[in-house]
């Protein structure tokens, strides 16, 4: 692995690279904050598929990109002298020297949940009102129900006990099937949110991240799914033309492949 030294240089290198790249590249100099937004967000989602995919080479691609875009909101911002590469670095240590006061500072800590308690404890220190103000609001919302339940639960609000969590989403269950039955639409997906809700909840009891838990099912109904349209294809059919036994056949095959 490279020592520190290389490392500095080869971040020394981007950091001149995408100097070059504003002056001088039509794309480049077109840029902006805004335009750049939806890329970044893109490019996130494409590290999280290699590291679910475990492609470490990858990784270290989709990592490099997203350092990219690191590097051109700060090139921006030194344009409009607002801030530069050092505010956001140095930002960012200032906040992790204060937010870990057990490591720099004299406070003691038993386990990782009080490392949790004392974060939203001092993100509230710092102007906070809620400890749900850092839940982004254009988060998914699988992923922002995780959150949101996670940050509560940092200051005493959450369940004692799995069990209750559990009979929590069957009481949740039975609501749902109630509004079913009496065909209420508004109200059905009101507490089928509950439910979904309930279940997030229950996945981070069982230490389950449930957007990677849905993320692994999607991509075992795809790769299956695809089993099955190749099966298809080598029998001369469309998929549209086979029954439902016919094709439970087959699925049956692709799990066990």
């Amino acid at each position: 692995m490279n020592n520190r030294e290389a490392q500095l240089k080869a971040y020394d290198r981007l950091l001149t690279i995408m100097d070059e790249l504003r002056e001088q590249c039509p794309w480049d100099q077109k840029q902006t904050l805004e335009s750049l937004r939806h890329l970044t967000i893109e490019e996130t989602y494409e590290l999280g598929d290699a590291i679910l995919e475990n492609d470490l080479d990858e990784v270290k691609k989709e990592l490099g990109d997203l350092l990219l875009h690191i590097v051109f909101y700060a090139k921006i911002g030194s344009e409009t002298k607002d801030f530069d590469m050092a505010d956001v670095a140095n930002g960012i240590c200032e906040k992790l020297i204060s937010r870990h006061p057990h490591i720099y500072g004299d406070v003691k800590v038993a386990d990782e949940e009080e490392v949790k308690q004392n974060w939203e404890k001092l993100k509230l220190k710092e102007g906070r009102i809620s400890v749900l103000e850092g839940v982004p609001k254009s988060l998914p919302a699988l992923v922002k129900a995780n959150r949101i339940q996670d940050k509560v639960a940092s200051v005493g609000f959450d369940w004692e006990e799995p069990r209750q969590v559990f009979e929590k989403l069957q009481e949740e269950l039975a609501e749902l099937q109630v509004e079913i039955d009496a065909n209420d639409q508004d109200k059905i997906e009101d507490e089928f949110g509950d439910v979904l809700f309930s279940m997030i909840n229950y996945a981070r009891f069982l230490k389950v991240d449930p957007e990677n838990a849905l993320e692994r099912t999607n991509k075992k109904f795809i790769k299956r799914f695809q089993f099955l349209e190749a099966k298809a294809k080598e029998l001369g059919k469309e998929l549209q033309d086979m029954s439902l036994a016919e094709m439970d056949v087959y699925w049956e095959e692709a799990k066990r492949h």
